[in-house]
């Protein structure tokens, strides 16, 4: 089982700062979207600029999940 980890906007539109996710392993960045954009509609106006980390790096929609991998959720961020 991951785990899912909401930061900042995609937090807000989850309404949590974390869930579990029971996937299969070797599930794309895409599938992933996919769910949690089902599973919480409103992430669907954080995910045009967000970016997947799983592990602590950052993926492409290409790269696959395991079974027990920390997936963050991070939308885009600014300051000076």
């Amino acid at each position: 089982m991951s785990r899912i980890l909401f930061f900042a906007q995609a937090r807000d539109a989850a309404g949590c700062g974390e869930i579990e996710w029971r996937n299969q392993g070797g599930e794309t960045a895409g599938i992933l979207w996919d769910w949690l954009v089902c599973t919480f509609p409103d992430l669907g106006s954080v995910q045009a600029g967000a970016r997947l980390a799983r592990n602590g790096h950052y993926l492409s929609d290409g790269e696959t999940f395991g079974t027990e991998d920390e997936i963050a959720v991070i939308p885009p961020v600014s300051g000076g």
